[in-house]
């Protein structure tokens, strides 16, 4: 019973962490990374799609994106679509290529990002705080239905406190990185 709850918070965090580490690699830190544009969306035919839906996105170099669309009406909507993003980017077209050049992060951009990011943190923590808490319901509600004795549930509680803790520590591990990494460039 102890590897049913603690299997499935452990399954939980672990999605939780996964998701939180695809939301901070969307946080551009000076390099060029195509996954910054992923959630960047233009309208194509009708509807709202993401950018690498409709055009191949490639790092030309450290510092510059090219973005080469797949149908060549759709340039002037991408161009568009990057200037409203907050992501402070000025793409500039040639012929049937976009390119997003990366200026350099000014200190007050840092922190802008670093508040974002810790952030993300924070909802991370909350997240996995929630599974701990749905853990020990769940826990609780199986010791008043007789499933389990009181001392099996105060160790599982503890068990699930344990893991809570460990990957709360893997959040602020990740965080610490990412705030090195915008610090740095």
């Amino acid at each position: 019973m102890s590897n049913n709850f603690k299997s499935e918070a452990t399954d939980r965090m672990e999605k939780t962490i996964d998701s939180f580490k695809d939301n901070l690699s969307k946080h551009r830190t000076g390099r060029a990374n195509p996954s910054v544009l992923s959630k960047i969306t233009v309208s194509y035919y009708g509807s709202d799609v993401p950018i690498s839906q409709v055009a191949n996105i490639n790092v030309e170099d450290a510092l510059t994106l090219s973005i080469k669309p797949f149908e060549k009406h759709l340039g002037p909507e991408i161009e568009k679509a990057i200037h409203a993003s907050d992501l402070g980017l000025n793409p500039a077209a040639s012929s049937d290529v976009i390119r997003v050049p990366f200026p350099p992060l000014t200190e007050e951009r840092r922190r802008e990002f670093i508040k974002k990011v810790k952030g993300e943190g924070e909802g991370a923590k909350v997240a996995v705080r929630n599974i701990r808490r749905d853990a020990n319901t769940s826990i609780k509600a199986s010791q008043k239905s007789n499933e389990i004795s009181e001392d099996d549930s105060k160790r599982f509680e503890d068990e699930i406190q344990k893991l809570t803790d460990k990957y709360v520590a893997i959040v602020d591990d990740i965080l610490k990185q990412k705030e090195q990494d915008l610090l740095e460039m």
